[in-house]
Formats: C-alpha cells, structure tokens, sequence
C-alpha cells in the first residue's frame, strides 16, 4: 500500500514533517486555502464513504475543486496522503482523563484505539511501521498508554512491549470482526456439523473435535429463526484483554519481588 519513505534533510520521513507542522509549503502559484489538513479531511470522507481504494490523488482534487496538480504543493503523493490519512484517523481525544487503577486506565486506552480503529476501518488496510509511530496521532496514543501504566514498577521498554501488545490485540480483533462482516452469516445445520464431525474426528483432532461438536466455534441456529447475527467480538475481546492484564499482574509481581529480595 504504501512505499519507500521519503526522507527529509535531517533524515526524518517527510510524512512526519508534515504531520507535525514542520514542513513549509512552497509559495508557488495561488493560494486559496488548500492546505494538507484540507486535503486529507477529504480524503477520509472519501475513504469513509466508499473505501480506502476509491481514494486518488484526482477524486481527492475533485471534491475539492482543485486540479490534481494542486495538491501537489501539500503532499508528495499518494503514498505520504495515506500516512496522514492513517494518523487523522485513529486520532484519541486529546483530552483523557484516565481511571486511577492501572487495571482500568489500560482498559480504558485499549478501548479508545479500538473506537478510533472502528470508525475508520479502512486504516487498517494501511501499514503501521516505524514511520506510523512517530505521527501526531501515535506519539500522543502511546503517550496516554505509558500514562496509564506509569505506576508499574517497569522498565520503559517493558512498558512499550505492554502498549504495543495490547495494541496488537485491538486491531487484529477489529480486523475480524470486518472479516466476519465481509463474509455474512454462516449457519450450520446439526446435519451439517454430523457431516463434518465424519471428517473432524476425535482420532485425528482429540482436542478440538469435542469443541467443534459442542457447537463453539459456529452458528448452529436454524436458518431464518428470526435472530440477527452480530459480528461484535466484545466477549472475545475482553477475555484476550484479561489475559494479557494477568499475565501483567504476574510480571508486576515477580518484580516486586525480586526488588524485595534484592533490598532485604
């Protein structure tokens, strides 16, 4: 989706020159209030409406009535508008007040980046890499996730590793709830989970053959009962947020500990 980065001459990647306002447009030509803010608000609304592959540097210009050329002046191209595109995106609000409990103050992040990754789904469908972390948007989520783990007796790299695996764990989560979306509601019938309990047998899968049988891993309601299929993980969400806030509790324990003994 997106290509090679484009330097700047102190070697940061122009896209983040220009997020962070430290860019300087070139004067040339007519000014009537273009600007890359402009530029890529359109481009969401555009994304937003019909996809992320309906966006083009001249459905863009359109919208706005300027010919393609102009926006030239404001974006090096296609590639650096969707970086921007990706930072406006998944935007959190600026102002967060977190809750006191560690606990509830990383549940509470993870769920702002979820909200911004589901308004905006199409971000997903963009790269996250080494240029992404250092846009506005990123430096200000990860920000406020270090905020929320500021009392845990870890190191900042630890504290990294947390944010970046929770932040793993919200969008690979969106990301199948749009999977499932995409792909509809898929009932099978109790003839059709018999038939595939011919081929799916304790013998061959002893642990996951019992599951499929138990009906856990799909819709087993009749066809046309009425009952709408939701495709929210919610449930499989927090339980995976659990997981990774136990296995957190236990690292902050160790440690505690370890402090202790070094101390005593």
């Amino acid at each position: 989706m997106c290509g090679m980065v484009e330097p700047t001459e102190t070697g940061l990647p122009r896209a983040v020159t220009v997020a962070w306002g430290m860019q300087e447009v070139s004067q040339r030509g007519p000014n009537r209030g273009l600007s890359h803010e402009r530029i890529v608000a359109a481009a969401i609304e555009i994304a937003d409406a019909e996809g992320l592959a309906a966006v083009t540097m001249q459905a863009v210009a359109t919208s706005l009535g300027f010919t393609t050329m102009s926006l030239y002046r404001y974006v090096s191209g296609k590639d650096e508008l969707l970086r921007l595109m990706q930072d406006a995106a998944i935007a959190v609000p600026e102002q967060v007040t977190l809750p006191g409990d560690w606990r509830d103050a990383l549940r509470s992040w993870a769920g702002l980046v979820r909200a911004a990754f589901r308004g905006h789904p199409w971000a997903l469908e963009i790269p996250r890499g080494q240029v992404s972390v250092l846009m506005p948007s990123s430096v200000r989520a990860a920000d406020l996730g270090l905020a929320a783990l500021r009392e845990l007796p870890l190191d900042d790299e630890e504290k990294v590793g947390v944010i970046l695996v929770v932040s793993q764990h919200v969008t690979s989560t969106v990301e199948l709830e749009l999977n499932l979306a995409d792909e509809g509601t898929v009932a099978v019938s109790r003839e059709g989970l018999d038939l595939l309990g011919e081929v799916i047998t304790p013998e061959r899968f002893p642990h996951l053959a019992p599951v499929l049988q138990a009906g856990h891993f799909l819709d087993t309601r009749p066809a046309g009962d009425g009952v709408e299929t939701e495709h929210g993980l919610d449930a499989e969400y927090d339980y995976g947020l659990d997981l990774i806030i136990a296995g957190l509790e236990q690292r902050v324990r160790d440690v505690s500990a370890r402090v202790a003994d070094d101390d005593a």
